[in-house]
């Protein structure tokens, strides 16, 4: 099972408490994902790193500012400084978080479920539409942790992403702790969020932690992966094969190192679960 062309390898998300260490040892990493807003600025400090470490490894952005499904119209501000930064870093590809922040101008600074039905299917994929047609490529979006639902909802989380990735021609940014964060909040079972799933639109996987306060899961990203996540992380890879995959970390930030050392557990647990099913099918050509 060979990698696709667009596989990127094992990443971490760049994050300024590392910019140093980036720079002075060249870690062993495939690449970098970095969060679009700390970069969208004339010049700076943060900037003068972001290129740096442009120049040593590839990048993706990730921005959590779009609000695709916010009934405000878009803001063609933002979208001017995302594409300018695009011109510039020239990522492997930009995503962002299928979510509404705010609505009335007035931002909310959090990632907000969707009612799940076709009236925001409709209303989500035109946007969409628009946000490709002016950055001049598709978008990945990203699966939430979520903690309501809606009375309004029709379909299930997974089949209305599928439809905003099918019919928008979006790709998805699969969120492995996101979909245990939802499952145990809503109590599904994260299997089905897999197998529902369009194999063929997911260019990406996020890892990260959560906090468990038993009851329920708050989506923290100040923990290392916990071990159900990383048990879903290969159930995921056996489900869509060899997907780009990084850590993130955003607060209770430890050294580089023992980060890189989760993106090293990511790699292991992929080649391990990959070679395993590899051989299982060369044996069943041989049988």
């Amino acid at each position: 099972m060979a990698p696709p062309d667009d596989f990127l390898g094992f990443g971490l998300g760049l994050r300024t408490d590392h910019f140093q260490d980036v720079l002075s040892t060249k870690p062993n990493i495939d690449w970098f994902e970095v969060v679009s807003e700390n970069f969208m600025v004339d010049g700076g400090k943060p900037k003068h790193y972001l290129h740096a470490i442009r120049e040593l490894y590839p990048m993706v952005m990730h921005g959590v500012s779009l609000s695709i499904g916010s009934t405000d119209p878009l803001n063609m501000q933002y979208l001017r400084k995302l594409k300018v930064l695009v011109n510039e870093l020239q990522p492997q590809w930009i995503s962002d978080h299928l979510c509404w922040t705010g609505v009335n101008q007035t931002n909310s600074h959090d990632l907000l479920p969707l009612p799940y039905n076709e009236e925001a299917l409709n209303h989500v994929c035109d946007r969409v539409d628009q946000v490709q047609n002016f950055l001049g490529r598709p978008i990945l979006l990203e699966n939430l942790s979520s903690y309501i639902t809606y009375k309004e909802s029709e379909m299930s989380e997974w089949d209305f992403f599928n439809n905003v990735a099918r019919r928008s021609g979006c790709n998805i940014l699969l969120d492995i702790n996101n979909i245990y964060v939802s499952a145990r909040n809503h109590e599904f079972d994260p299997q089905d969020y897999l197998e529902g799933i369009d194999k063929d639109k997911v260019k990406q996987f996020h890892l990260a932690g959560h906090t468990d306060y038993g009851n329920y899961v708050i989506d923290t990203h100040d923990h290392p992966v916990a071990d159900p996540v990383w048990a879903l992380y290969k159930q995921a890879l056996q489900r869509f094969g060899w997907v780009s995959t990084m850590i993130e970390r955003d607060d209770n930030i430890p050294p580089l190192a023992e980060l890189l050392a989760e993106v090293e557990t990511a790699r292991n647990i992929a080649y391990d679960t990959l070679g395993q099913l590899e051989r299982v099918k060369q044996r069943e050509i041989v049988t």
